[in-house]
């Protein structure tokens, strides 16, 4: 294996989902690379030593343009919040550096684009960590897609629910909260979590239309974590939107963090012509399916567990013997495993920059649909 020296940009939650993948994939995969933890960079010298130590990278760094500048850097991973990806993302391309970004891809689209112009003008690897296409059910439910077993769509909807943010006691801004401030985040739920929604609907039924939307903030202000002062809230606590797919379908979504009751509800359902299918985050590894197909006497919704090895089912071969689960963590295995042999392969492995761009498109139409209170078409490109 050519070893490869990963530069680890953030050390929060998603740099540790990250940083294990980077530590279990070759346990589990037959890949052509060997990643090894080269150095992290935060911006808290006591946070970013702890972690790199925690980790076992061999160095840290505070200032993330010294990472990216390093000759010994193949692989830029970014872990940070929304309004750093763009700057980073753009530097790492210029360094000729393969780049692996967090979602959303950007603060807006503007951004995005020049990140996409970025890595086309380098030529160099990249991958938008939309993790849950790499559940093997989600992934099992695209390939029932592709083979044509649920026939024409008519009906996509799709909903993420959480109640972290009901409390108006809980600040904005800073490092455990900076996704309830707009300056950081660049939206709410819309970005967070209906993104997510979004990209797997892209990926399993195509490209969307039309969007109409509405947006609510509940709590109106909040105080700001770094400066002690409340100031208004500028994002979104839940979206709703209904939507036309290209081909003909319909779309509902929706995403709250005022579901009380709910940490993290990720559901979609997929109505078709011949069947449906719907899944759960909760129980990620069974995908639910109905066949009109079936005789009318047992007709009825089944349980298909999705552990089973022989390749018809993906990615569970390489874990643990059929019926034993794995999780979350595993998604993000799952994703590096796919590029790193996609990068050997001279391939691109989806979603890149360019394909997660449709996404932020989607989410800038539905923020637009919600300001206007009215249709907004998607661009034409």
């Amino acid at each position: 294996m050519k070893k490869l020296n990963v530069g680890m940009i953030g050390y929060g939650f998603m740099g540790r989902t990250h940083t294990n993948a980077h530590r279990q994939v070759n346990a589990f995969f037959d890949i052509p690379f060997q990643p090894i933890l080269k150095a992290v960079a935060g911006r808290r010298q006591d946070a970013v030593r702890e972690f790199a130590a925690r980790w076992g990278y061999e160095s840290w760094v505070t200032d993330w343009r010294a990472l990216v500048e390093r000759k010994d850097i193949d692989l830029v991973d970014i872990c940070v919040p929304n309004n750093l990806h763009a700057e980073i993302a753009v530097a790492a391309a210029q360094a000729g550096k393969m780049i692996l970004c967090e979602k959303p891809l950007a603060l807006d689209v503007e951004q995005g684009r020049r990140m996409v112009a970025a890595v086309d003008k380098a030529g160099v690897p990249n991958l938008v960590s939309f993790n849950y296409r790499r559940v093997p059910a989600v992934t099992f439910a695209k390939m029932l897609i592709d083979e044509g077993k649920l026939g024409r769509i008519f009906h996509y909807r799709a909903n993420f629910l959480q109640d972290w943010t009901i409390s108006p006691d809980v600040p904005q801004g800073g490092t455990a909260t900076w996704r309830l401030d707009v300056a950081a985040a660049g939206s709410g739920v819309t970005g967070d979590l209906l993104a997510h929604c979004i990209d797997t609907a892209l990926w399993h039924n195509g490209p969307i239309t039309r969007v109409n939307a509405m947006t609510e903030t509940f709590v109106k202000e909040r105080m700001h974590a770094d400066t002690g002062k409340p100031q208004p809230v500028g994002i979104d606590d839940a979206c709703t939107f209904f939507c036309r797919f290209a081909n003909g379908s319909l779309g509902n979504f929706e995403a709250t963090r005022y579901a009380r009751g709910h940490k993290a509800l990720y559901t979609f359902e997929i109505n078709g012509e011949h069947a449906s299918i719907r899944w759960d985050l909760h129980d990620l590894h069974r995908l639910e399916w109905f066949s009109h197909g079936d005789e009318g006497k047992l007709r009825g919704w089944r349980s298909i567990h999705v552990t089973d090895h022989g390749g018809e089912q993906p990615y569970m071969d390489h874990w643990w013997v059929p019926g034993l689960q794995i999780g979350y963590a595993e998604s993000f295995v799952h994703q590096l495993a796919d590029f790193l042999v996609a990068i050997a392969a001279g391939k691109p492995c989806a979603p890149t920059f360019r394909d997660a761009l449709q996404t932020q498109k989607v989410c800038a139409a539905v923020l637009k649909s919600a300001a206007a209170g009215a249709w907004v078409d998607l661009p034409k490109e």
